[in-house]
């Protein structure tokens, strides 16, 4: 897929953009937008959103994990601009509640830094693959790093997650 470039973005006076796209189902839009603004920086400083963390800048630990167009991206390597006319969906909208219950449950959450990136890329592959095995998960995590923990209860979290749900009573 190719990213549009900053000629389709309305440019100001000084080289800054304005940027309009969904974020988690809301019309967004953010003025001013310097030519090189990671989508990251915009999700934070401008729009508030302080569940995707900045960590490595680099693309290397996923700590910023979010979907752009459906698509698991690094929100520090996408530029701003490039989401322009695009949906944005973070942990803040994600339908993940499951999968955070299953980090809280297996003891997967320690300082929490990476756990917002690891729930978006947990959802992502369970998305994907309903029922991952063991290598599926690891590859899938495998741009993820959290430094507090071992990473057992890291993938006892996505098994329990990929659990099918029990069945809910109906009362009579």
């Amino acid at each position: 897929m190719v990213l549009p470039t900053y000629g389709e973005v309305a440019r100001s006076a000084g080289g800054a953009v304005k940027v309009s796209c969904s974020v988690n189902g809301e019309p967004r839009a953010a003025d001013g937008v310097w030519e090189g603004e990671s989508l990251l920086y915009m999700l934070r400083e401008r729009f508030g959103l302080f569940g995707s963390k900045n960590a490595c800048e680099q693309g290397e630990c996923g700590s910023c994990s979010a979907y752009l167009d459906g698509k698991l991206v690094c929100a520090c390597l996408v530029l701003a601009g490039q989401a322009n006319g695009r949906e944005v969906v973070t942990i803040e909208g994600l339908d993940g509640a499951r999968v955070q219950q299953a980090f809280v449950e297996a003891g997967a959450v320690q300082c929490g830094f990476c756990t917002p990136g690891l729930v978006v890329a947990t959802h992502d592959l369970l998305r994907r693959v309903p029922h991952p095995s063991e290598a599926e998960i690891r590859e899938a995590l495998a741009g993820n790093i959290c430094r507090c923990t071992g990473y057992a209860k890291i993938i006892a979290a996505v098994q329990l997650a990929a659990e099918p749900s029990p069945p809910q009573q109906v009362d009579r």
